[in-house]
């Protein structure tokens, strides 16, 4: 891994990526510029090949994400947003497949097949199939039997994209099925997940509620989830609404997170009536207060986009110097150790070896003799040597460096660790160097811009959002004046 920058196909990607940007906000166009930068440092490194990008593995569109268990009303949900019967829903699982929602001009709903975004870094779930790959072997090559890309035209989908998921249960998901559930989790700007109120004994669901609820404990951007139960109008027949809450609120808890706000709704196109008309009152009362909050979030959606993105850049740069580099650097002194221990082992025990034998055929005293008086077999006596000893160094260097290698991440590293560390295990470079390939004062300047281009951006986008002085108030007034 010697190359320093992108093939042109991936070039190629990028560009198109800054021209569909370009009408949504210039400092998205930057942003791209600033991951290249990014990029540079990883491809001397060797934490990226030059088919990859930092800005390929995230999503540049607004991106809300559905989760949730059989049943509780995710597609309705949707459909009832869109206004549009988009989704298939009912009792059951109806759809085993994760559903991408976009915007079309077209009158007509269409759906396309997974490779439709498995193949376009514009896209949620470019290039998955790789990593569906690597944890169930066979299945990337079945991409569309996971994915789909449903568009129609609908001005609630404008400037945004969804992302509706089959009916989660941890117990019976296939490995695969996780691993698009964790992407999704990660890509996402707003993680709506849902619960079905009509069974009020989430004790039985550990493992689902481990899943989509536990692993948000120790992210930066845990916010970014919300926790909705759904169907609540089948608490108003035994008017226990708290009840039910409490206990989901309890489980919730239990899997270690601090707050167990729950979003209480119901899909008013298809409940049935609440005959009681106070408590009809109470339960609209609420689902209005709630629904409001989900649909502001979900509007929003688009602000916090620019600010993922931008969290991602410094987040990036941040993980190469504090965690990608340390990795390497502590694999790199932990080879050069290995090797050169196994090297004073292996090369006492050849030379005493070489020395008994010689010695024990009595050989010792004519070759001394040879060596003394004979020019050319004293240099192919060091010829031949060094020969042995090189090869014996460079096959211990593999061995260890494959050892080693095994132990290191390959992905979300960020970047891949493990070939990071054996570029700096090839014949070019040194046991004893200490440093990693590609690392120094200039790539920690580079480091150092990209975290002053990301505070620059939020700064400017702050600009856009909060005044605190009124300064903006100000100027209007008196612009208002003159």
């Amino acid at each position: 891994m010697f190359f320093s920058g992108p093939n042109d196909v991936l070039k190629s990607r990028l560009k198109s990526l800054q021209e569909n940007l370009a009408s949504e906000n210039p400092i998205l166009i930057d942003a791209v510029d600033t991951f290249q930068e990014l990029d540079r440092i990883a491809y001397r490194l060797g934490l990226l090949n030059d088919n990859q990008s930092f800005a390929t593995t995230i999503s540049w569109w607004p991106l809300i994400s559905v989760l949730g268990t059989f049943s509780a009303g995710k597609s309705s949900f949707i459909n009832t947003y869109l206004g549009v019967d988009l989704q298939l829903s009912g009792n059951q699982a109806v759809d085993d497949k994760f559903t991408v929602i976009s915007y079309s001009q077209e009158d007509r709903i269409r759906t396309l097949p997974g490779v439709a975004l498995d193949a376009d870094p514009r896209l949620p779930f470019y290039q998955i199939s790789e990593e569906i790959e690597k944890v169930s072997a066979g299945e990337g090559s079945r991409i569309d039997s996971y994915l789909q890309l449903k568009t129609c035209k609908t001005d609630a989908l404008k400037g945004k994209i969804l992302i509706d998921s089959p009916g989660f249960d941890a117990d019976e998901q296939r490995n695969s099925t996780l691993k698009i559930t964790d992407h999704i989790m990660d890509l996402a700007d707003l993680v709506l997940v849902f619960f079905d109120a009509r069974h009020p004994e989430p004790g039985a669901m550990k493992d689902t509620l481990d899943h989509l609820v536990k692993r948000t404990i120790q992210r930066n951007d845990a916010g970014k989830f919300l926790f909705i139960l759904n169907q609540m109008d089948s608490t108003a027949k035994e008017d226990n609404a708290e009840q039910v809450v409490a206990a989901w609120q309890r489980a919730i808890v239990s899997t270690g997170l601090s707050t167990g706000r729950f979003y209480c709704i119901y899909n008013e196109r298809i409940a049935p009536p609440i005959d009681d008309e106070h408590l009809r009152k109470r339960y609209k009362n609420k689902l209005d207060i709630d629904m409001n909050e989900i649909l502001n979030r979900m509007q929003d959606v688009k602000i916090e986009r620019v600010y993922r993105i931008i969290g991602t850049l410094e987040n990036i740069a941040n993980k190469i110097e504090q965690s990608a580099v340390p990795q390497i650097k502590t694999a790199i002194a932990s080879w050069s150790s290995s090797v050169l221990k196994t090297d004073a082992v292996l090369y006492t025990i050849l030379i005493a070896s070489i020395f008994g034998f010689v010695s024990y055929m009595g050989f010792t005293d004519m070759i001394l003799e040879e060596l003394g008086r004979n020019v050319i077999a004293q240099g192919l006596t060091a010829i031949v040597g060094l020969s042995v000893l090189g090869a014996i160094h460079f096959w211990v260097r593999g061995k260890v460096a494959a050892r080693i290698a095994k132990t290191l991440p390959t992905d979300n590293g960020p970047g891949n660790i493990a070939a990071a560390f054996l570029k700096n295990t090839g014949p070019m470079y040194s046991v004893f160097f200490k440093n990693p390939a590609g690392w120094g004062r200039r790539a920690l300047k580079v480091i150092d811009n990209v975290r002053n281009e990301a505070d620059t951006f939020v700064k400017t986008l702050n600009d856009d959002f909060a005044d605190p002085m009124g300064r903006k108030e100000a100027e209007k007034m008196k612009n208002s004046d003159s």
